[in-house]
């Protein structure tokens, strides 16, 4: 596919002289010693215009280079690479964003241009040239990749990129806004009630195998709020992206092996409060090292991913990676619509579950799996939204309408144990926050329940 498929409307406004990340454009090749001589010698007549600073006259020989034979290889890469290594970032976008193709021209193209993309700050434009190299599946390139992964989730981190502009000076020192990770080591439902714990939760003794699961990236999403205006409520996708890794942590707190934990991700601009972002790009190794540097205890394996949504029709990547070596161990997928969701869910979960050898402990409250695991979602959603506007980390303000979660939360209250403790802590928060209730509905049946009432005084 073209690559300005998605992208021709966008239009770099500045030239750095090097790519923001640092790397170096790709050198280009030698000309190849086979094909015709006016190719070569073009080429060369127009890196000594470079050289002489004649850009202008650079230029006209690749238009007319490019007319006659702008599909060849050698040619796209020599031409991004010349102008690459002496600044011209723009004119590369301008030439060779029109005429890329990986399948026939290969990754050394597509690493010059997405580093030229990089240079002009176009998060959006850099991503989807990273997307396009990542499918090629080339192993000798994953790590460099992951490397401009990072460079783009850098970006996106910055004020003057939070409208995908890429335009603006640089933030003054203290003004840019602080990215971190709020880490929930508990089932989310389960705060507030701490007074019961000892029959919740099973004891967690021995030798544990630390598991963090962190929140999915959604490719292609652009972090828009600025420092002066909050975000707008949550959508389906960014609450799963949160919503996924507080299942997969709740599922393992309840095995006698794990002690897990999800991260979310927050940031706080300055002068403002905090709110939740997306994750436009999926995790770095450089990523997982910075996390596992700020847990105390350490971890042997992160889980993390991406989620894609398109006309109804939904894919989840997971990826384990085992700490020890930061190497990726396994890779599961799972695509869905409206109407298979609950089987896919179920199955990419136990899939998980299967090769991390999870075993279920034993506790006065029995853990199971939900029936319905998609809307189990989206009440782990809607308690995390709750739980972190009641310890301060977010305003109640940036959650979607409250009143629906608690309706849709009642709804399934009556299905089990966990769904009618959900019920409960969610009602409780609300309510302290003075964001809506909803009368009660039928709940289990059951003495934990009945505790959990109490402990709450409801």
């Amino acid at each position: 596919m073209g690559f300005f498929d998605l992208f021709s409307a966008k239009k770099p406004e500045s030239s750095p002289a090097t790519p923001s990340n640092g790397a170096a454009p790709v050198p280009p090749p030698a000309a190849p010693a086979a094909g015709p001589v006016g190719v070569k010698a073009r080429l060369a007549t127009a890196r000594e215009k470079l050289d002489a600073k004649d850009l202008a006259g650079a230029m006209a020989v690749y238009e007319e280079l490019l007319a006659t034979s702008g599909d060849r290889a050698d040619v796209l890469v020599t031409i991004s690479g010349d102008l690459g290594s002496l600044g011209h970032v723009v004119e590369i976008i301008e030439l060779i964003a029109p005429r890329y193709d990986a399948d026939r021209h290969g990754p050394a193209t597509g690493l010059n241009l997405l580093q030229a993309y990089l240079a002009v700050r176009n998060a959006d434009a850099a991503q989807h040239v990273l997307d396009i190299l990542f499918a090629l599946n080339r192993p000798e390139l994953e790590e460099r990749l992951h490397g401009f992964s990072n460079a783009i989730a850098e970006i996106l981190a910055a004020p003057q990129d939070f409208t995908g502009s890429g335009a603006g000076p640089a933030p003054a020192a203290g003004e840019i806004p602080k990215v971190g990770l709020v880490t929930i080591s508990k089932p989310v439902w389960f705060y507030g009630l701490e007074a019961i714990g000892a029959q919740l939760l099973p004891p967690k003794e021995g030798r544990l195998r630390r598991i963090a699961f962190a929140q999915l990236a959604l490719p292609g999403r652009t972090v828009k709020p600025g420092a002066e205006a909050m975000p707008a409520p949550e959508d389906e996708l960014s609450r799963l992206a949160r919503a996924f890794p507080l299942w997969l942590a709740e599922t393992f707190y309840f095995s006698p092996s794990y002690a897990p934990g999800a991260a979310v991700a927050i940031m706080t601009p300055p002068q403002s409060t905090s709110h939740l972002i997306n994750l436009s790009a999926e995790w770095s190794v450089e990523n997982l090292r910075q996390l596992v540097e700020t847990t105390a205890e350490g971890l042997d394996y992160i889980v993390t991913g991406a989620l894609r949504a398109n006309a109804g029709d939904y894919e989840a990547v997971l990826r384990i990676w085992e700490v020890k070596t930061y190497r990726e161990r396994k890779v599961f997928n799972a695509r869905w619509t409206p109407s298979t969701a609950d089987a896919a869910l179920t199955q990419l979960h136990g899939q998980v579950r299967t090769f991390m050898e999870w075993s279920p402990a034993s506790a006065a409250f029995a853990y199971t799996l939900p029936a319905q695991p998609r809307l189990w979602l989206d009440t782990l959603g809607a308690s995390l939204g709750l739980f972190l506007a009641d310890k301060n980390v977010v305003p109640g303000s940036t959650l979607p309408p409250v009143e629906a979660d608690l309706q849709q939360v009642a709804a399934r209250a009556a299905t089990g144990e966990a769904a009618s403790l959900a019920f409960l802590t969610l009602q409780a928060r609300a309510a302290k926050l003075g964001l809506g209730t909803v009368a009660e509905p039928v709940l289990a049946r059951s003495p934990l329940v009945n505790a959990a009432k109490a402990a709450l005084a409801v």
